[in-house]
C-alpha cells in the first residue's frame, strides 16, 4: 500500500486474549511506519468506537478492515466446539459498520476468511455499506491470481462511493521458487544464504514420492501440519497457504524450522523468515522481530 503510494494516518491493533502478542505487533507496525506519521492505538476497535473514534480523520481516502477471523477458519470448525460466531465477532462487526457512518471514508476494504461472508457480521457491514450509499465489490479469490507466490484464499471486499473501484483482473500465478530468482527487487541471494538443513523421514518420503514420476526440481516441503506425509510443492507452482501455526510448537514456542527447500543438487535449507515474508508479499524493507513465533 505504502508502495503504491498510501500513506498510513493512524491504526487500530489490540487482541486482549493475547496482549504480549498484540504489542508485539503494534511495535513492529511503528517501526516500519511511523516515519509516514502514522499513529497506532492499543485499543479493540470496539473501544475505539465507543470513545467516537477520537483522532481519526473525517472522510478519509481509504479506510480497511480485518476483523478476527479464528472463529471463521476452516482450521478453527473443524474442531469439536470450535467455530461459532461470538459477541465479541459480532460487536467489532458493529464498530467497523458505526466507522464507516462517522469516518465516510472514499474507498472501504475488507479482507476475511471465505466463510466470513456467511456471517451475520459481515450481514451487519454490508448493510452499513448499502444505507451509506457505497457501491459494493466483493468475492473469494486466491491470491495466486494477483502476482503472490502463494495459493491463499481470501474474502475481498471494495466499497466506494461516487466512484467504482473493481477488483484486479487475474495475473498470471508464480512459482515459490521464480519469487526467489526472478523478483524484481533481485533476491536470489536470499536461498544460500539460509540456513543448511536435513530432511525429516516424512519429507524425504514425500521427496521420493514425487521424484518417482517427475524430473528432479527444485521442491518446497512443509516440516510441519502433515500428519501421514510433508505437502511439498515444486517451484513453478505457488506455495501452499502459510499459516501462523507454522511457526509455533504445541506449546506456543518458537519452532526453529518450519519448512525445507531442496534443489536438485541435493542441497537443503531451511526456509527463513525473510523467505517466508517474500512468499506473502512482503517488500524487503519491512523489518520483522527477532523471534520467530512473534514474526511469524
Amino acid at each position: 500500500m505504502v508502495q503504491a503510494g498510501i500513506r498510513p494516518v493512524i491504526a487500530v491493533e489490540f487482541d486482549p486474549t493475547k496482549p504480549d502478542l498484540s504489542r508485539a505487533i503494534a511495535k513492529t507496525h511503528h517501526h516500519n511506519f511511523s516515519e509516514y506519521g502514522c499513529r497506532i492505538i492499543q485499543l479493540t476497535v470496539q473501544e475505539v468506537a465507543r470513545l467516537g473514534f477520537l483522532g481519526f480523520p473525517r472522510h478519509p481516502d481509504y479506510l480497511h478492515a480485518s476483523p478476527v477471523c479464528a472463529n471463521f477458519s476452516q482450521a478453527h470448525t473443524a474442531k469439536a466446539g470450535k467455530g461459532i460466531e461470538t459477541a465479541d465477532d459480532l460487536s467489532a462487526a458493529i464498530a467497523v459498520a458505526e466507522a464507516i457512518r462517522q469516518l465516510q471514508p472514499r474507498v472501504f476494504t475488507l479482507e476475511n476468511v471465505p466463510r466470513y461472508q456467511n456471517s451475520q457480521s459481515f450481514s451487519i457491514i454490508l448493510d452499513a455499506l448499502e444505507q451509506e450509499g457505497y457501491s459494493v465489490n466483493y468475492s473469494v479469490v486466491n491470491m495466486a491470481d494477483f502476482g503472490l507466490p502463494q495459493a491463499r484464499r481470501r474474502l475481498v471486499l471494495i466499497a466506494s462511493r461516487g466512484f467504482r473501484v473493481a477488483i484486479p483482473a487475474h495475473r498470471k500465478p508464480i512459482g515459490w521458487y521464480e519469487a526467489f530468482t526472478k523478483c524484481a527487487e533481485g533476491i536470489a541471494h536470499l536461498i544460500p544464504t539460509m540456513t543448511d538443513s536435513q530432511l525429516l523421514p516424512k519429507q524425504r518420503q514425500a521427496l521420493e514420492k514425487f521424484l518417482a514420476g517427475n524430473a528432479p526440481t527444485p521442491l518446497l516441503i512443509q516440516r510441519v501440519g502433515g500428519r501421514t506425509q510433508s505437502k511439498y510443492k515444486p517451484g513453478n507452482l505457488p506455495c501452499n497457504t502459510i499459516l501462523r501455526s507454522h511457526f509455533t510448537d504445541h506449546k506456543g514456542c518458537n519452532r526453529s524450522k518450519f519448512a525445507d527447500i531442496w534443489l536438485p543438487d541435493g542441497t537443503v535449507k531451511s526456509l527463513s523468515i525473510e523467505g517466508a515474508a517474500k512468499l506473502q508479499g512482503f517488500p524487503d524493507w519491512y523489518e520483522f522481530p527477532s523471534e520467530a513465533a512473534t514474526a511469524g
